[in-house]
């Protein structure tokens, strides 16, 4: 029975991880080589969720700095008639980001993983 009790809370635990930092509903997701290409297009918007100081040591031109604890306050800078690209620094945040972003009317909303730890 002991056995059972452990394997339930694990079973728990690793759901809880998932639902964390795994893709929310309706968010789509893309690899840092994925989007690259898509840097060059003017249909969509690109937004960069880490610290100020985050993205002034190694931020890209294209992504439009709104840390995620400003970015609820900051929507109308954005259209949400756009896809939105959004990055952080693992890809966890920009997911949360993704889902502020669902949740307030945007349809096209792409996370990209694994973030700028996995921009080379």
């Amino acid at each position: 029975m002991e056995i059972i009790s452990w394997l339930a809370i694990g079973a728990l635990a690793v759901w809880l991880v998932y639902k964390v930092i795994g893709p929310a509903k309706g968010i789509s997701s893309v690899t840092p080589d994925e989007v690259k290409p898509m840097l060059k297009t003017k249909d969509k918007q690109f937004i960069d969720v880490r610290t100020w100081g985050e993205y002034r040591m190694n931020g890209l031109k294209a992504f439009k700095n709104i840390p995620l604890n400003e970015l609820p306050k900051r929507l109308d800078e954005l259209d949400s008639g756009k896809e939105t690209v959004v990055i952080c620094q693992s890809g966890a945040r920009s997911n949360r980001a993704c889902v502020i972003l669902k949740k307030n009317g945007f349809s096209q909303v792409t996370n990209i993983r694994g973030g700028m730890g996995a921009w080379r």
